[in-house]
């Protein structure tokens, strides 16, 4: 993110010392995992899509999904794919181009949860990849009646694992596209315990955030919390296979009784599930 702390924002209250940034092995790595990440996606998608069994999991509910910092709609197309395919109604945020912490894109995330929410009229789920995920929480601190649930993916979230392998990029952006005067108060705001059901799902791998600062702490705050690690690069998140089928389990979740995750279950219900629809 930013360099906050320069500038005297978003200083951890506690004096904790910044996590370390990923390796450069790993943020190297970067670039010849994604490739084969989104393939093999894409493959298990017409593969597996066509034969899903229960089509009807999602049960129509909307869906929310904002894309990472320098990303649009189409970075999550596959995600939103993914969860169409299975019940869902999932919305890109239609705000163009994620900038940061712009004036555009807090008025525009908010204005699209608004809209989400009336063309339902019921509580909205809400999936933020990388910088995304920060915007999320924040709209979750906003409207937590109009929010069913968060999820998180690669989300850097925690002040200490606020200085990425990005950051630079922030700070050319806010020279190119501006900061806005709410950027203290939303970054107070996001860090927040949630009011709803939230899930981080980040890997341990990730060549571009420090994983830890990805992390909540389960009981921290009134509603249910987890994390998820899987194998993955970060720009990878929104179309691992294993991150698909983490995210689908959870959004699959009642928020007010939500099921502890388990990969051994999901893993069953992924091979189990396209056999029952081909029998």
């Amino acid at each position: 993110m930013y360099d906050f702390r320069a500038a005297g924002i978003g200083r951890d209250p506690d004096g904790r010392p910044d996590l370390r940034k990923p390796s450069l092995v790993l943020t190297a790595g970067e670039a010849f995992r994604i490739p084969g990440e989104y393939a093999g996606s894409l493959l298990l998608g017409l593969l597996a899509d066509p034969l899903v069994a229960d089509r009807g999991l999602g049960g129509g509910r909307p869906v929310l999904v904002v894309p990472g910092f320098h990303a649009t709609d189409a970075a999550t197309a596959r995600l939103r794919g993914h969860l169409a395919h299975r019940g869902w109604d999932p919305y890109g945020w239609g705000v163009g181009t994620n900038h940061g912490l712009t004036d555009q894109v807090l008025d525009g995330v908010l204005a699209r949860l608004d809209e989400v929410h009336g063309d339902h009229q019921e509580p909205v789920s809400l999936v933020g990849w990388s910088f995304g995920g920060l915007l999320v929480r924040w709209l979750a601190q906003q409207r937590p009646e109009l929010v069913r649930q968060v999820v998180t993916l690669g989300s850097p979230w925690r002040p200490e694992g606020e200085r990425t392998r990005t950051t630079r990029m922030f700070e050319r952006s806010r020279r190119t596209h501006g900061l806005s005067a709410r950027a203290e108060e939303v970054l107070d705001e996001l860090r927040e315990p949630l009011l709803v059901f939230s899930t981080s799902i980040y890997s341990r791998t990730d060549g571009i955030v420090p994983w830890r600062g990805c992390a909540q702490d389960p009981g921290d705050g009134p509603a249910a919390s987890e994390n998820i690690a899987v194998p993955s690069s970060h720009v990878g998140l929104v179309a691992n296979p294993l991150a698909l089928a983490a995210v689908t389990d959870r959004l699959a979740q009642d928020p007010s009784a939500p099921v502890p995750f388990s990969w051994r279950r999901v893993l069953r219900s992924s091979v189990t599930a396209p056999l029952r629809r081909a029998s």
